[in-house]
C-alpha cells in the first residue's frame, strides 16, 4: 500500500469517501468528479498500478465485485446501462497510478460512453491493418 496514493488513503480510511461496497481485496466508492450519478470506481487494495501487474486472485477479486455491483448501481441511480472503463497507464489518461475501474451509469439519449470517440482526428485502421494488428497480438499470447 502507498500511502502517496490517493486511493490508497481511501482504503485505509485517511481520506473520507462514498462507499458502496468493500471486501478483504476490494473497494468500490463514489468518484468524487462524476460524469454521471452513480459514477463509481471499483478498485483492488493492493497499491498495482497496472491492470497487467495484477496478480490473477486480485483481478478474479477484482472483477468479481464489478460483476456485483454493476447492476446494484443502475437499479439505484435508475440507469438502463452502464459504461465500464479502465484507463490503464499515463498515456491512456490514468491519472491515478493504482488500478481502477470507472462504471458510468447510462440513460438513453446521453449518448453513450466515453470510448465513443468520433473525432475526425483519429487514425482508424483499415482491415488489413486490423488483421497485422490482431496477428501481432495473437503471437504474444497462447491464444
Amino acid at each position: 500500500m502507498s500511502y502517496g496514493c490517493v486511493f490508497c488513503a481511501i482504503i485505509k480510511r485517511k481520506i473520507p469517501s462514498h462507499k458502496v461496497y468493500e471486501d478483504e481485496k476490494t473497494l468500490a466508492f463514489l468518484d468524487i468528479h462524476p460524469l454521471r450519478p452513480g459514477h463509481t470506481l471499483v478498485i483492488p487494495k493492493a497499491h498495482i498500478s497496472l491492470v497487467e501487474d495484477l496478480p490473477e486472485e486480485d483481478a478474479r477479486y477484482l472483477f468479481r465485485t464489478l460483476h456485483m455491483i454493476v447492476r446494484q448501481i443502475q437499479l439505484a441511480v435508475g440507469a438502463p446501462a452502464s459504461t465500464i472503463s479502465i484507463n490503464n497507464g499515463e498515456a491512456s489518461g490514468q491519472e491515478v497510478p493504482h488500478v481502477h475501474i470507472h462504471v458510468i451509469p447510462r440513460g438513453k439519449g446521453d449518448k453513450g460512453g466515453i470510448i465513443q470517440d468520433h473525432s475526425p482526428s483519429l487514425t482508424r485502421p483499415d482491415q488489413a491493418e486490423m488483421e497485422r494488428i490482431a496477428e501481432r497480438i495473437m503471437s504474444f499470447t497462447s491464444g
